[in-house]
């Protein structure tokens, strides 16, 4: 599907299906959750506005189970992911789509499944990436007032009421992280991850930045928190800066790598279907380990 079209509110959203200005109330229950989230309940505004009738609360609480359960039922089977974050706002003719498409596909041909936040901009665009080779696509979407629809590249597309629910199923299936350009909602998914691979409630999964120019003031605060003590040196070396598609699969091949070998051991045989097999500048990963 041609998606290059030209976006409405300057290519903030993607084109909105036509049944858009249909709302209807639907209950809670599991198949509600499975129906396409312009159909869904009306956002809870009461719930993080203080306490309320006991009532309420457990209604809430059975609700948010009903989507982790739901979550957990879906992508139980889904396969070791790579997970992308990154602006819903940028079209599919700007540079940083095609970079996430092109990073998408490397990481989906060996095999691995690529789950985003399943909405437009660069989460269609890794999705896209992964559709390109025949690799599962998974996307976790969520209810917003500006109604984010999710893209057309998604094998398995989920939509979630409450933004924490949906950034644990975003998390707990996958092994590695690619983070492309964004806005407030790329970097809360970002430092997240962060936090909890910092603090140890998360393996040292790797994260990958891509875009040293964007992400260089970023950059450059973490060097002041390591300057003033609230970062201890060397706490975040799971954070890797790219600036190009090939140092993207060089750094993801390394890290991706050292990982099995970890977990096999050292002496353990290496999957063929590994990145291991595509040069990079003439070299494939062995070659390039003893220079």
């Amino acid at each position: 599907m041609d998606r290059s079209a030209a976006l409405p509110n300057n290519g903030i959203f993607s084109t909105a299906p036509a049944h858009a200005g249909r709302r209807e109330h639907i209950g809670n229950t599991f198949a509600a959750m499975a129906t396409r989230h312009d159909a869904r309940a009306h956002i809870d505004l009461s719930f993080l506005s203080g306490p309320r009738s006991r009532w309420k609360e457990l209604k809430t609480l059975v609700k948010i189970a009903q989507q982790f359960f739901y979550g957990f039922r879906k992508l139980h089977y889904v396969g070791p992911c790579v997970t992308f974050f990154g602006s819903a706002r940028y079209p599919a003719d700007h540079p940083y789509y095609e970079t996430t498409r092109s990073i998408a596909r490397r990481v989906g041909r060996v095999g691995f499944t690529v789950m985003t936040g399943g909405g437009p901009g660069l989460m269609e665009a890794a999705n896209r990436g992964a559709k390109d080779v025949g690799a599962k696509s998974v996307g976790c979407n969520i209810v917003l007032p500006q109604e984010q629809y999710a893209n057309p590249f998604l094998d398995v597309s989920l939509t979630f009421d409450h933004f924490f629910v949906r950034k644990v199923l975003l998390l707990k299936y996958s092994i590695c992280f690619v983070v492309m350009p964004g806005g407030a909602g790329t970097m809360d998914e970002m430092f997240e991850t962060a936090t909890l691979i910092q603090t140890g409630k998360v393996k040292g999964f790797p994260i990958v930045l891509y875009g040293k120019e964007f992400w260089a003031p970023m950059l450059r605060q973490l060097d002041l928190m390591v300057e003033k003590g609230t970062i201890s040196p060397g706490e975040m070396k799971f954070i890797h800066v790219v600036d190009s598609v090939e140092e993207a699969t060089e750094v993801l091949q390394e890290q991706l790598v050292n990982m099995w070998q970890q977990r096999k051991g050292k002496g353990a045989d290496l999957p063929g279907w590994w990145f291991l097999n595509q040069p990079i500048k003439g070299k494939n990963f062995h070659q390039r380990k003893a220079s």
